[in-house]
C-alpha cells in the first residue's frame, strides 16, 4: 500500500496536527504555540504515518489481524510508543535550538497529560482516515456535506474495469485465496485512480466501477492515462503475481460518459448511487470486451470529446447494439502503441487481451 493521499490532504493533517498542539500550548501554559506545535507534529504524524501503512507496515498488518482485545492493546501500546518516541525528538530539537530553557531530560520525557492529549487528538483524525477510506474520498465529502441530499443531473464518465477470467481461477484458487487475489488485485487500483483524479465507487463482484466529473476525465484524457497506468502497473508487478498466484492478472476495461442523477439513498445506511443509462451502457460496453476480442474499449461519444494521449492508438470498430439500449454505440478499441508509454517504473506496450 502505497502514500494515497492528495497534497491538500497532507497539508489539511499537518495544520490539524499542529493547531492541536498550539491550542495544548495556549491553554496550559498560556504561550509556546511554536513549541507546542512542534511537539505535536512529532508525537502525532508518525501515528498518522503508522495508520496509513507509510511505516512498519508488517506491524501494522500483523496487529489488525488480531482479535479485538487484543488489538486495542497492541494498537495502544504502538500509539505511545510512537508518542514518546516523537516527544523525546520533538524535545531534543527543541533543547539544540535553545528554544526551550528546560533541561534536556525534562524537554524529552513527556507527562502523563501529554501523551492523553496525543492519543485523543489522534485518535479523532484516525477515525475520520479509516472512515474515509471505507467510504471513498468523493463519497465521504458528498455525505459529510449533503451535497447529493437532493437528487441532481451531471455529467460523469465512469471505467468499468473487469478481471478475465475469474470463474476459472476461483476454482482453481478456492474462496479464501480469489478473495485475497480480488483485495490485493483492487488495492492496487487505488493509486493510479487517485493520481488521476477519479474515485473508486463500487466493487461488484471481480469489477471496480470508478468515475469521474467530465470534466476532470477529459483534462489531459485523466480517464485513459489512468486505464493504462493501470495495466502498466499489473505488468510492472508481473512477476510478483507469478511468484504469489502463479497467474497474472488479465483485465478489461470499458470507458464512456454521459448525464446522470446522483442521489443519496438509504436511512439507516446511506449510500450514494448513480441512476441513468450512462452507468448501464458502461457496464454493456465491458460485456462487449469478451465479444470484440479486446482489452480497453471506450464510446465514440466519449472518444470525441477527449484527445487521446501521443501513446494510445484507437481502432474505430463500428455501431454495436447493446442489450437494454433502444440505439447502437459507436465503439473504439484503445491500446498503447506507435509512441511508447513513459511511466516511473516502467516503459511497454499493452497488448490484446485473449479470450
Amino acid at each position: 500500500m502505497r502514500w494515497r493521499f492528495s497534497t491538500l490532504d497532507v497539508i489539511l493533517l499537518l495544520l490539524a496536527v499542529a493547531g492541536s498542539g498550539v491550542a495544548y500550548a495556549w491553554v496550559v501554559y498560556g504561550d509556546g504555540g511554536l513549541i507546542g506545535a512542534t511537539y505535536a507534529l512529532f508525537m502525532c504524524m508518525p501515528i498518522l504515518a503508522f495508520e496509513r501503512h507509510i511505516i512498519f507496515r508488517r506491524l501494522y498488518r500483523r496487529i489488525h489481524g488480531l482479535p479485538t482485545p487484543a488489538f486495542l492493546l497492541a494498537s495502544l501500546a504502538v500509539y505511545l510508543t510512537f508518542g514518546n518516541i516523537g516527544y523525546a525528538a520533538a524535545g531534543l530539537l527543541l533543547h539544540l535550538t535553545g528554544l526551550l530553557r528546560e533541561s534536556r531530560a525534562d524537554a524529552m520525557l513527556p507527562s502523563l497529560n501529554v501523551l492523553l492529549y496525543a492519543l485523543a487528538t489522534s485518535g479523532p483524525i484516525v477515525f475520520v482516515l479509516r472512515v474515509r477510506e471505507l467510504l471513498g474520498r468523493d463519497v465521504f465529502l458528498s455525505l459529510l456535506t449533503g451535497r447529493y441530499r437532493k437528487p441532481v443531473q451531471e455529467e460523469r464518465v465512469f471505467l468499468f474495469i473487469d478481471l478475465a477470467g475469474s470463474t476459472s481461477l476461483a476454482e482453481r484458487f478456492g474462496d479464501l485465496k480469489m478473495q485475497e487475489y480480488l483485495g490485493r488485485l483492487f488495492a492496487m487500483l487505488a493509486d493510479p485512480v487517485l493520481r488521476y483524479g477519479g474515485s473508486i465507487d463500487d466493487y461488484i463482484g471481480d469489477a471496480a466501477v470508478i468515475s469521474w466529473s467530465f470534466d476532470r476525465a477529459v483534462a489531459d484524457a485523466a480517464c485513459i492515462r489512468c486505464v493504462f497506468d493501470i495495466l502498466d502497473q499489473v505488468e510492472t508487478d508481473g512477476h510478483r503475481w507469478s511468484k504469489d498466484y502463479g497467474e497474472i492478472p488479465r483485465l478489461r476495461a470499458a470507458l464512456h460518459g454521459g448525464t446522470i442523477v446522483p442521489a443519496e439513498i438509504g436511512v439507516d445506511r446511506h449510500k450514494i448511487t448513480y441512476f441513468g443509462d450512462t452507468v448501464n451502457t458502461t457496464s454493456r460496453l465491458e460485456g462487449l470486451c469478451r465479444t470484440l476480442d479486446r482489452q480497453v474499449l471506450i464510446s465514440a461519444d466519449l472518444a470525441r470529446r477527449t484527445r487521446l494521449p501521443a501513446f494510445v492508438t484507437s481502432e474505430d470498430l463500428g455501431e454495436h447494439e447493446l442489450k437494454g439500449r433502444g440505439q447502437k454505440l459507436g465503439v473504439l478499441s484503445l491500446c498503447a502503441g506507435g509512441l511508447l508509454k513513459q511511466t516511473p517504473n516502467s516503459v511497454s506496450r499493452v497488448a490484446s487481451l485473449p479470450s
